[in-house]
């Protein structure tokens, strides 16, 4: 990875989100050992509003069209 602001800001894979189940707003911290550097999530994303307990357990493999040919009435 490459840092790509001033701020220090870091873009990370996604192939390493998804193995540590990663999500926007989800807390992650740094941990030293030694001269290694280590992300680790911290708690689950702090999800607000109406759909907010449903958010990424979506396993359908469907595209999005097909999902929202089934929320549409025919």
């Amino acid at each position: 990875m490459r840092v790509t602001t001033t701020k220090g800001q870091v873009t990370i894979p996604r192939a390493v989100r998804e193995a540590l189940g990663i999500s926007p707003e989800t807390e992650i911290d740094f941990v030293e050992d030694s001269s290694r550097s280590y992300i680790v999530k911290t708690g689950a994303p702090n999800v607000t509003g109406k759909f907010g307990k449903f958010r990424g357990i979506a396993s359908a493999k469907m595209s999005t069209d097909e999902i929202m040919s089934l929320t549409r009435e025919s």
